[in-house]
């Protein structure tokens, strides 16, 4: 599975439709996830470095130390609209599977680089064939439909302020706030 995009989500306040397609096909798989961990696939995908580490950066900085790999991330059930997953992990001798929320799953296999499967059950029970790429599905255009009032018009901004406003935005923690300044600033180049 690939990472199609990620968009707020119109039914649940406060979640995200994280969307999975499938590797060289039409189908996807949505899931609906919270913001926090919408936050934390975000910043891997747009390789926004942080001053300290987040928890998934803590549990991968973790496993290197003790030399234990992620070989693979496999959503494995679908059950009542819940989609669980499990980590296929290794220390070079012996496999072990562990149980894992699916956004838990998917923040690590981006920071562990490994590849994300399902089976052919969970994409005929939940996924959908998508004819035509929408364009709602293209991560760097999604915006939340409730913005904050205060939110900033990036367009109309000096590249000096945003480089700012992007460097204070990092120090404070509002990583999806940087990432909409950093796709501003990379438009600019």
């Amino acid at each position: 599975m690939d990472i199609i995009g990620m968009s707020y989500s119109q039914s649940q306040s406060g979640a995200y439709a994280l969307i999975l397609g499938e590797h060289g096909g039409k189908r996807r798989l949505p899931i609906i996830i919270g913001g926090f961990e919408a936050q934390a696939i975000a910043i891997e995908l747009e390789k926004i470095r942080t001053p300290r580490p987040l928890t998934h950066d803590l549990f991968k900085s973790f496993a290197d130390v003790y030399h234990i790999e992620i070989s693979e991330v496999v959503i494995n059930k679908f059950s009542e609209g819940v989609f669980y997953a499990k980590l296929v992990c290794t220390d070079g001798k012996e496999e072990q599977e562990v149980d894992s929320r699916t956004s838990d799953a998917i923040a690590l296999a981006l920071r562990f680089n490994c590849p994300i499967f399902t089976y052919e059950s969970i994409m005929v029970a939940a996924g959908i064939l998508m004819e035509e790429e929408s364009e709602l599905l293209k991560t760097e255009e999604l915006k939340p439909e409730n913005e904050p009032a205060e939110a900033v018009n990036y367009i109309d901004a000096e590249t000096s302020d945003l480089r700012q406003m992007l460097q204070q935005a990092i120090e404070n923690e509002e990583y999806e706030k940087a990432s909409k300044i950093r796709d501003e600033l990379n438009k600019r180049k």
